[in-house]
């Protein structure tokens, strides 16, 4: 009695396949190559058709790869992406202004951009999906909360590296300082900032968001005539994205006001 053997789908990719992608550095592309073998069958694609498609597979794969790799280098969240930016309903901006915005035709100029708002608007979200964006274009960004920045410098000061410090802040392509006035600028904080905003001055593109407005900003310095030069500097040739919406206090007084009465809100 003569017994069958099931056997099994071939894999299109075999071993010694598999040793010569790895060789050139091109293991990547096993996960996607079945599947292009399947449509160049399909289509009945020419060799060089074909060569064509899984090379453009694996430059897709690199700048991908690369861009999040960038991305976190920079300091960038990789969650705050435009496309994944939740818009609440009762948010209020310039929606044509944060189109341009995304161009990053800003940058060319070396002009910034103000992102401005209370507290839980989506600002430090809107700033670092313009960093990513900036990213895919093969720009340097570089994003720091204001505090950090600062105390980073603070530290630079101590062990004389403040100088190197402030050239790599006036290279990079687009420097996002995130929640900007928050608190009060000592003095060698204000001349930090001052000296930054002056190396960058239409060279390249600084993006800061607050939740003041930049009139607020001289009170939260503490040298008035450097923090008047550094403002002006900024704000002169920056596009400035007001967002108006419920703080997140407000937000939550609202919640649990309807929480409270569930009616409430249709009053």
């Amino acid at each position: 009695m003569s017994t069958t053997t099931k056997v099994g789908p071939v894999d299109p990719v075999g071993t010694d396949l598999m040793r010569t992608l790895k060789a050139l550095k091109l293991g990547g592309l096993k996960d996607t190559l079945p599947e292009r073998l399947a449509l160049a069958k399909q289509r009945k694609m020419g060799h060089a058709a074909f060569l064509e498609l899984v090379l453009a597979d694996e430059i897709t794969r690199r700048e991908s790869r690369s861009a999040m790799l960038r991305a976190r280098t920079a300091g960038l969240d990789p969650t705050m992406r435009l496309e994944a930016w939740d818009e609440l309903d009762d948010l209020s901006y310039d929606r044509t202004l944060l189109s341009d915005l995304t161009s990053l035709r800003f940058t060319e100029a070396g002009h910034g951009a103000l992102i401005l708002g209370p507290v839980g608007v989506g600002k430090t979200h809107l700033a670092s999906a313009l960093g990513h964006t900036a990213i895919r274009r093969r720009l340097s960004v570089h994003f720091a909360r204001a505090d950090k920045l600062f105390t980073r410098l603070r530290a630079a000061r101590l062990d004389n590296t403040l100088e190197a410090e402030i050239r790599k802040l006036a290279r990079v392509d687009v420097l996002i300082i995130d929640d900007f006035a928050l608190r009060r600028l000592e003095a060698t904080e204000t001349n930090d900032f001052y000296e930054i905003i002056v190396e960058r001055h239409r060279r390249a593109s600084t993006i800061v968001t607050s939740n003041r407005d930049p009139a607020e900003w001289l009170a939260m310095m503490s040298d008035a005539l450097l923090a008047q030069s550094a403002i002006d500097r900024l704000t002169s040739g920056a596009h400035t994205l007001v967002i108006e919406g419920p703080s997140y206090r407000q937000r939550d007084r609202l919640n649990q006001r309807a929480d409270i009465d569930p009616g409430s809100e249709a009053l």
